[in-house]
């Protein structure tokens, strides 16, 4: 992994700590005495490297000095910082000279501007952070999915924003060495093997928590109430408003409708039930406050694209 002053922490150590894992997984599983992945950090020069968070990450060595490698991966950093490093004409020759000796190379969050400018991602699809995607857009010859976790053309792979970086190396396990053990990598970790969806597809709490002041708690209200009736009357009450007026004032708010956010809450919800617990769909969907497991169903498939049957297989492999 190439480092860099002003890269994201995250970006570096949540991917090379899947790889970190697998090794140990496989030890414990008793099917391996050596590591499979040796993780080496490369930066400008061996020693400490500052993070844009202050943490201090030590490189191993010099990317000039780096002997062969299987798998070459370039982090995400502040805007600054990555502007920085597509400027640096000594790093851009090495990737370009080294991206021709790998099994694989690939980058993390923004790390795919820095790709683009050394010209490594022209004519392939690509993704990064959706915030930077409408500049990775400004090069012509890269074909950018915006709403991807991550993308893989050929032996070329990128990620979308931070955590992403997990699914993209969770990803090569699996290609490496099975789904087995990637699906056991994911479990230690807490996390999906492959996420549904694609990184614009937020989660309706935070999301709203984010965006609606007016409504924050009545939010939260709502989050903690699901499994019982809510109707928009109910919800003009708690807001101490008209219903006619508060169905207005809410939907200005939160750009949905009372009714669909409730909706949209109570699939939030059964997501996480079923991937984090072996309960049968029907009491799911009393818990989540559907009226039954069909109209569960019909609004999970909405919402997701998938059934929910099919997105707790995905969960537990």
């Amino acid at each position: 992994m190439v480092i860099y002053p002003g890269a994201q922490c995250l970006d570096i150590t949540g991917p090379l700590e899947v790889f970190a894992l697998a090794n140990r997984q496989l030890r414990d599983d008793g099917l391996r005495i050596d590591d499979v992945y040796e993780i080496e950090l490369l930066a400008a020069a061996a020693g400490p490297v500052a993070m844009s968070s202050g943490i201090k990450l030590i490189a191993d060595q010099s990317y000039r000095e780096a002997g062969d490698m299987d798998t070459l991966l370039v982090c995400g950093g502040t805007d600054e910082s990555a502007v920085a490093q597509r400027a640096n004409g000594d790093l851009t020759d090495w990737l370009r000279s080294r991206a021709q000796r790998v099994r694989r190379f690939g980058s993390i969050c923004s790390g795919a501007l820095i790709l683009a400018g050394a010209g490594l991602l022209d004519g392939r699809r690509a993704t990064t952070h959706w915030m930077d995607v409408p500049e990775l857009q400004g090069f012509p010859d890269i074909e950018v999915d915006p709403d991807a976790i991550y993308v893989r053309d050929g032996h070329v792979y990128t990620s979308a924003g931070i955590t992403s970086g997990i699914d993209l190396a969770l990803a090569m396990v699996e290609e490496d060495c099975g789904r087995r053990l990637a699906l056991k990598v994911a479990r230690r970790l807490v996390l999906y093997l492959k996420r549904e969806g694609g990184q614009t597809q937020y989660s309706e709490h935070l999301s709203s928590q984010v965006d609606s002041d007016q409504f924050g708690r009545l939010i939260e209200w709502i989050y903690q109430n699901l499994a019982s009736p809510i109707t928009v009357t109910k919800l003009a009450e708690e807001a101490a408003m008209s219903p006619r007026n508060f169905a207005r004032c809410f939907l200005q708010e939160t750009g949905v409708t009372p009714a669909k956010f409730v909706e949209r809450a109570r699939v939030e919800k059964s997501r996480q039930l079923l991937s984090e617990q072996s309960l049968p769909l029907e009491k799911i969907a009393m818990q989540c406050g559907f009226q039954s497991q069909e109209q569960l169903r019909r609004a999970f498939h909405r919402q997701m694209g998938v059934l929910p049957s099919n997105y707790r297989k995905h969960f537990n492999g």
